[in-house]
């Protein structure tokens, strides 16, 4: 019997009065109890806003990026752990490593970002700046910084590790503290995990608290900055954003809810084609994964009305060969639902169906299970309907049965297939399996309002291809409607979802101080030595490099020409080119414009800088004749460390004509030495 404790204000609290007993799925019988109606949420919130909110702030976005990849790390070596705790949640370790696995590379994905993506600073700049003025001494941007408060993460109890680790990344990285409530049924697990990430010391204390029952009136004492992430039901998820305490502080406020997923067989995706043997793999594996308890699941399943009795068949046949069982046996291919209560719900759901759909697979009294008492556990078959008329149906479209169930319907046409994938009324995903991009497209017209992700998959792409129902870091997971409007993950997306964007706006100076990025009009710094002389730590914003001007002759262009080979018009054809209205006459390439700025801002000598990188947002502004000139300006704009040996310096390159008109600009990045 376990007693599954809470972590609150940097304390380990019992189970008290309110807990309640967790039941294995398996046996039925109680082997865990968690909740305590004492905890005390103002301790809770305070020690989160006044110790880990300013301890998550004063680190860099980098700093924090590698303690999530750490805090990976230390998990990744513990997980076997976590797996033998899972069993009893009816999971088979196929499961887990979607549960466990799925949550560390999640962390490892936003810790990758951080680094690669975001600053080594403490203010995210977002977009470029914008001139409010005539000359640009008055200058904007947006710019976003950590809320002041904490996020409190409301989870499902599906996934106790990977719902809890893909809120607590981006919350982490965006530098917020998290209180984190898991479902009761299942928390037992994310206790475990909690408590492995509170004894690696490698969080910074009040960064992260764990409520192991209800919150109690935890939300009636947020405000404007903190925020609040939830995922399960609709019918939760209205009572908690009806909160009047959330309303009238206008608190952030996700979910992630109730969705009746589709996935649609394409017209061409006839029986004998690779893409109609990928629909019955995505569609089974849908069903059964986690006992169908996966908000992504599969619940509508659309094909061609001539297509109906093969998919039947072929998914049925599949079906047939799922081994029920004790999610610890080898042979198991799915487990259980994760209590007796969730079990009489997925029923209770199926009933609905049923009375709109005919049953066409999943015998509830005949189903075997090996390795266990399916009365005493909560185990189901699965459980397919097929409904001949979705177009009168309305139980298909809006109920979800939370378990191993799925409804086949017959569409006419693509309108009419995106008709019924929007019947749903938003969804996380829908998939599409097909060959055809005309389909693809027509469908993403159609329907793409309606769903937070659409994945597409056929021959070329299934052998790396994720699945319909597995939500990846980099991209959004959530959706409109019924889904709940949330937009989780999605790479940096889902860190600035609890950080505030705030328009700045005052001189170039002040915008370089604020972003720690130079930006054009600041003070330059033109006194020193050649800026490729001095290692990264040396330079600073604004140091500049002018370079003495070059003439461009006849000579230069057209050696340039024969040597690379590119001998277009505008470059040796003079009357053509002053038939082109943005030509005088025979003009310089542009890459040879880059090439003469190279020689005139490169230092020669072996030095500190190791290698140019790359460039970015070059434009060509004016063009450069024969006989003109041009001159470099060369600027230390932005300065990010990459690792121990050498940082990443992005120098603001602007060439000049003899008439000091901008005639290209680019950003050059360059990896230097300390």
């Amino acid at each position: 019997m376990l007693d599954v404790q809470s972590f609150a204000a940097g304390q380990w609290i019992a189970p008290g009065q309110g807990a309640r007993n967790i039941t294995s799925a398996i046996t039925g019988k109680v082997i865990a109890q968690a909740g305590n109606d004492g905890l005390d949420v103002q301790s809770m919130l305070g020690y989160a806003r006044d110790r880990g909110g300013p301890a998550l702030r004063q680190m860099t976005f980098h700093d924090r990026a590698r303690m999530l990849k750490a805090l990976a790390l230390y998990l990744m070596e513990r997980k076997q752990v976590l797996y033998d705790l899972s069993y009893d949640t009816g999971a088979t370790l196929s499961d887990h490593k979607i549960d466990v696995d799925g949550g560390i590379g999640t962390m490892l994905v936003f810790a990758s970002k951080g680094r690669r993506e975001m600053p080594d600073g403490h203010v995210y700049l977002d977009g470029g700046p914008e001139q409010l003025g005539k000359t640009g001494a008055f200058m904007g941007r947006h710019i976003c910084v950590p809320l002041q408060g904490v996020a409190v993460h409301i989870n499902a109890f599906n996934f106790p590790v990977w719902g809890m680790l893909e809120k607590l990344a981006p919350t982490l990285l965006a530098g917020m503290p998290a209180i984190v409530k898991p479902a009761t049924a299942t928390c037992y697990v994310t206790e475990a995990c909690v408590r492995m990430m509170l004894e690696s010391g490698l969080l910074p204390e009040g960064a992260m608290q764990l409520v192991s029952g209800g919150l109690g009136d935890m939300l009636d004492h947020l405000d404007c900055q903190d925020a609040v992430a939830f995922t399960g039901s609709a019918d939760t998820a209205l009572k908690l954003r009806g909160n009047p305490n959330l309303m009238e502080n206008s608190v952030r406020f996700a979910s992630e809810q109730d969705s009746l997923n589709a996935s649609v067989l394409g017209p061409d995706a006839a029986p004998g084609t690779p893409e109609f043997d990928l629909f019955i793999k995505e569609v089974h594996r849908e069903m059964t994964a986690k006992a169908g308890q996966k908000c992504t699941a599969i619940r509508r399943i659309m094909a061609p009305q001539s297509q109906i009795e093969a998919l039947i068949e072929a998914l049925t046949a599949r079906l047939g060969k799922t081994v029920i069982g004790d999610p610890r046996l080898e042979e198991t291919r799915m487990g259980a639902v994760v209590s007796a209560s969730q079990k009489r719900d997925v029923l209770e759901k199926a009933a609905l169906i049923e009375a709109e759909a005919e049953r066409v697979y999943g015998d509830l009294d005949g189903f075997t299970v090996q390795g266990a008492d399916k009365d005493e556990g909560a185990f189901l078959p699965p459980l397919l309907f097929h409904c001949a008329d979705p177009d009168g149906a309305s139980r298909v479209h809006d109920t979800e049965a939370f378990g191993p169930v799925s409804t086949v319907m017959p569409y006419r046409d693509l309108d009419h297939a995106v008709t019924l994938l929007n019947r749903g009324k938003g969804s996380l995903v829908a998939s599409v399996i097909t060959n055809d991009g005309d389909v693809a497209r027509e469908i993403t017209l159609g329907s793409a309002a309606f769903h937070g992700r659409l994945y597409f998959n056929n021959r070329t792409s299934m052998s790396e291809a994720t699945g319909h129902g597995s939500p990846l870091p980099h991209m959004v997971h959530g959706g409109p409607g019924r889904a709940g409007g949330g937009e989780e993950l999605g790479g940096l997306r889902g860190v600035l979802h609890y950080m505030q964007r705030t328009a700045i706006q005052g001189s170039p100076d002040i915008l370089t101080a604020i972003g720690q990025q130079w930006v054009p009009g600041a003070k330059e710094i033109d006194d020193r030595a050649h800026p490729f002389t001095r290692t990264f730590d040396q330079l600073d914003l604004g140091e500049t490099f002018n370079s003495p001007p070059r003439t461009v002759t006849l000579e230069d262009i057209e050696t340039f020409a024969h040597f690379t080979g590119d001998t277009f018009y505008a470059h040796m054809d003079d009357e053509a080119a002053r038939a082109n209205p943005f030509f005088p006459g025979r003009v310089a390439h542009g890459y040879l414009l880059l090439s003469f700025a190279a020689g005139l801002f490169v230092q020669p000598d072996p030095g500190p800088v190791l290698a140019n990188t790359g460039l970015d947002n070059l434009r060509f502004m004016a063009p450069v004749a024969a006989g003109d000139s041009i001159r470099v300006r060369l600027t230390v704009k932005h300065k990010t460390p990459r690792n121990d040996e050498y940082g990443e310096v992005r120098w603001h390159v602007t060439l000049y004509n003899q008439n000091d008109e901008v005639a290209a600009e680019y950003e050059l990045l360059t990896m230097n030495a300390y």
